[in-house]
């Protein structure tokens, strides 16, 4: 079934159960399809662009999360993290760390890299394999450790 469809079906449970923060968090997905549908050179939406979608806004939401808390504004921030942890639900299963050094150390025996300087092939690999499956900024720095 499609994020799409997904979405909408969960729309109407949250609407009967009054689910308030559920079902403003889901209008915000569906609102971010809908631009993505409607926007000028829009193509079919993929599930990777979906899965970016939904990365883009859980990483939103704990960002600003992140400076409600700094600026003592936790009711705030709460609210952000309930609704990054409603978004992340429709996300794949994230990799553990120690999935992504085993998934990093091949990709590093296969491309054969050796220092620092060999980081963008690993990179490239590691993006295309990982997409969705662990976070970027993780991704990098795991792959720094390895190569030094």
């Amino acid at each position: 079934m499609s994020l799409e469809l997904t979405i909408n079906n969960d729309i109407k449970t949250a609407m009967l159960a009054k689910d308030k923060l559920r079902l403003e968090t889901l209008r915000s997905i569906k609102a971010g399809i809908l631009l993505a549908k409607t926007a000028e050179k829009a193509t079919e939406i993929t599930e990777d662009f979906e899965i970016k979608m939904l990365q883009k806004m859980a990483k939103q939401r704990k960002e600003s999360a992140a400076i409600y808390n700094q600026q003592n504004r936790p009711e705030l921030a709460e609210k952000e993290l309930a609704e990054a942890t409603i978004i992340e639900q429709y996300l794949p299963q994230q990799l553990s760390e120690e999935e992504i050094t085993d998934l990093l150390q091949k990709i590093i025996a296969e491309t054969g890299a050796t220092s620092a300087k060999d980081m963008g092939k690993v990179m490239g690999a590691a993006s295309k394999q990982l997409a969705g499956k662990a976070d970027g900024r993780l991704i990098s720095e795991t792959v720094k450790k390895l190569l030094s």
